[in-house]
């Protein structure tokens, strides 16, 4: 049974289209209008193996903020799509990725109660063409919409692309884990018997 996740976003500031698919290969097809968000994104489904496509025609000539934030969004609702009532899943993951100077820690809870936490600090305010103050809307975001409990801190790092691209492998890896099933779970891992 094919866990995919196919979302549909359009304001008046952005207008998205997503799918992805969290048993695939790590194949992915991106188009944001910010190259380096891309990068981003094409690093989370190749570490991740899943198989995204997104693209985001955004206002760009405002700036990158509502297409990240939305980009956000609208990942966390594919995710939230493709891991359907949550039987059968680990629920938790984490990951201590280092790249470089970095090393960051990122633990998800796919537990359908939001909450984030977020300490990265980033030396350089840019990396290409994307304002680094982007990349916690982004996570917030995607927590949100995505309904999971995501954790990320910076334990070290001196370059903000590094910073970045460690945070963004680091939650796939830890998404990888969370959404991965266990034949030992019969229904939702919770002692309350719901997600």
């Amino acid at each position: 049974m094919s866990r995919t996740g196919e979302v549909k976003r359009t304001t008046k500031e952005t207008e998205i289209t997503a799918s992805l698919e969290l048993d695939g290969s790590g194949k992915s097809d991106i188009d944001t209008g910010i190259g380096f968000f891309d990068h981003m994104l094409e690093g989370f489904a190749r570490h991740g193996f899943f198989d995204l496509m997104l693209n985001c025609k955004g206002d760009l000539k405002v700036d990158g903020h509502h297409t990240v934030e939305d980009c956000g969004i609208v990942l966390g609702q594919a995710i939230k799509k493709a891991v359907g009532d949550k039987a059968g899943i680990n629920r938790y993951g984490f990951f201590t990725l280092p790249m470089d100077d970095a090393l960051i820690t990122c633990a998800v809870d796919l537990c359908s109660r939001p909450y984030f936490s977020y300490d990265l600090v980033f030396p350089q305010d840019m990396c290409g063409d994307m304002d680094m103050s982007l990349v916690r809307e982004f996570f917030y975001a995607v927590s949100c919409s995505g309904e999971m409990n995501l954790h990320l801190r910076m334990l070290s790092g001196l370059n903000s692309h590094h910073i970045a691209e460690a945070a963004f492998k680091a939650f796939s890896k830890a998404l990888d884990m969370a959404v991965k099933t266990d034949p030992r779970i019969k229904d939702v891992l919770s002692t309350k018997g719901v997600l």
